[in-house]
């Protein structure tokens, strides 16, 4: 694997496993697309650092569980706002 793709693929799991970030908030930050971060961080660190993978792993499976209410807050505020214009 080309060296400059295991660095980047190193710091996007440390952001995430420091963080707790999801996905889409570590591809905003480091500019890439989602699906070139999931694919970063659920398949090529695997073979790059399987500690890391692991910590990853549980982020990334949190973040799972919580998907839900984080878009029940977003539509639940989305509505608020609109209920405040009017």
């Amino acid at each position: 694997m080309r060296e400059d793709l295991i660095d980047r693929v190193l710091k996007e799991a440390q952001y995430i496993a420091e963080t707790g970030a999801t996905v889409r908030d570590a591809a905003k930050v480091f500019h890439f697309s989602k699906s070139t971060v999931h694919k970063d961080v659920s398949e090529r660190l695997y073979f790059i650092d399987r500690a890391l993978f692991n910590k990853v792993k549980k982020v990334l499976r949190k973040n799972l569980d919580e998907r839900h209410i984080r878009g029940g807050l977003a539509t639940r505020e989305k509505y608020l706002k609109a209920q405040n214009k009017a």
